[in-house]
């Protein structure tokens, strides 16, 4: 039997695509579970994440199973802000063994991103997803951090990819002495008339403005990124919230303008899925952390400050590893910041590139 490379619709469709993911991963001791909640309908067009992207959901079938998924998108919120022509192929998943079916659904997203103006495409960084881990393949990341198979990068490189970013994660082992450094720099911050204020504590009718005002702005030029809109973050605030992101995640104010922002989720391994011969460690039950500090304001240890109160707070809980998520390989500022807080490089992560209006 041949390959054939449908694009999907429809709700069963769609909901097959997304439930594919746990087929990849079933064999695994250790790991996530698909995330329907959100995935399902950025797909079926309902859910802010859809807002001002045009999706195609893609799969490559071989007698009649899937065996490879994609979609390619056009981002206009991206386009806007950076005016670079560059598409996006995200949600990849495939068995092993799919050389030429994955070449095939590459080439048909990458085709059909080529026919709407994209000059490359870009594969591991778009749409809310984050990069292919590249070794640390065994360990349990912190949720939403893929944890994708070795195979997934010859699979990608044949079908015309090449490394375009790399990136490092930080794990930090949590000591007495370190405690005490987090509660210098939040202290330090407060001193200079910085106010660290948790989401909880902002008030309802700012909070949302407040945090992707704020996010945007310091990501502003950051490598890659999409602005936020407040329709997206409000749907993450009533989702993610009740789990505790918003006692761990802060604003940072400087006069009552708000300076910086740091977003914690905290660990969420009661999710995962696990056998008795392979629990989740210790150091595998990890928050993920997102941090930005305006440029007026950077300098003054308020990224520090931000990042030192949600640690404190994970400590007092009795977390005994931490995490300083993702980090561009050529981000010093942010890796020096990773270091200070008491972070070592724990796993290696890559976006990959194809360009378009060529043959690779």
């Amino acid at each position: 039997m041949g390959i054939d490379i449908e694009e999907l619709s429809g709700e069963k469709a769609l909901t097959e695509f997304v439930q594919f993911y746990d087929r990849v991963y079933e064999q695994r001791p250790i790991r996530w579970a698909a995330m329907q909640a959100l995935e399902l309908p950025m797909l079926l067009g309902t859910s802010p994440f859809a807002d001002g992207r045009t999706i195609r959901p893609l799969v490559a079938r071989e007698n009649g199973e899937i065996v490879a998924r994609c979609v390619a998108a056009v981002d206009q919120r991206y386009l806007d802000h950076w005016g670079d022509d560059v598409g996006h192929v995200a949600l990849f998943e495939a068995m092993p063994g799919t050389r030429a079916a994955t070449g095939q659904l590459m080439d048909e997203a990458c085709g059909w991103l080529a026919s709407e103006g994209m000059k490359a495409a870009r594969c591991g960084f778009g749409l809310g997803e984050f990069p292919f881990a590249i070794d640390s393949y065994d360990d349990l990341p912190p949720n939403l951090v893929r944890q994708n198979p070795a195979y997934y990068h010859s699979l990608l490189k044949d079908a015309g990819f090449e490394s375009e970013k790399g990136w490092v994660d930080y794990k930090i082992a949590v000591t007495p002495e370190l405690v005490e450094r987090w509660q210098r720099a939040l202290d330090g911050a407060t001193a200079q008339g910085f106010d660290i204020v948790p989401l909880r504590d902002v008030p309802k009718d700012k909070l949302v403005g407040h945090f992707v005002d704020t996010w945007n702005t310091a990501f502003d030029r950051h490598w890659g990124a999409a602005p936020f809109t407040e329709s997206e973050f409000s749907l993450l605030v009533d989702v993610l919230g009740p789990l505790g992101m918003l006692d761990l995640s802060v604003l940072a104010y400087d006069g009552g303008d708000p300076v910086g922002v740091v977003w914690v989720n905290p660990e969420m391994t009661a999710l995962a899925v696990t056998t008795d011969a392979r629990p989740v460690r210790d150091d595998e039950r990890l928050n993920t952390l997102g941090i930005g500090v305006l440029p007026e304001a950077r300098g003054k240890g308020v990224n520090l400050a931000m990042a030192s109160y949600a640690y404190l707070q994970l400590a007092e809980q009795g977390y005994t590893h931490l995490s300083y998520t993702l980090v561009l390989d050529d981000n010093w500022p942010s890796r020096r910041t990773g270091e200070r807080l008491g972070g070592y490089v724990c796993a290696n992560y890559m976006v990959y590139r194809r360009n378009l209006g060529r043959n690779p």
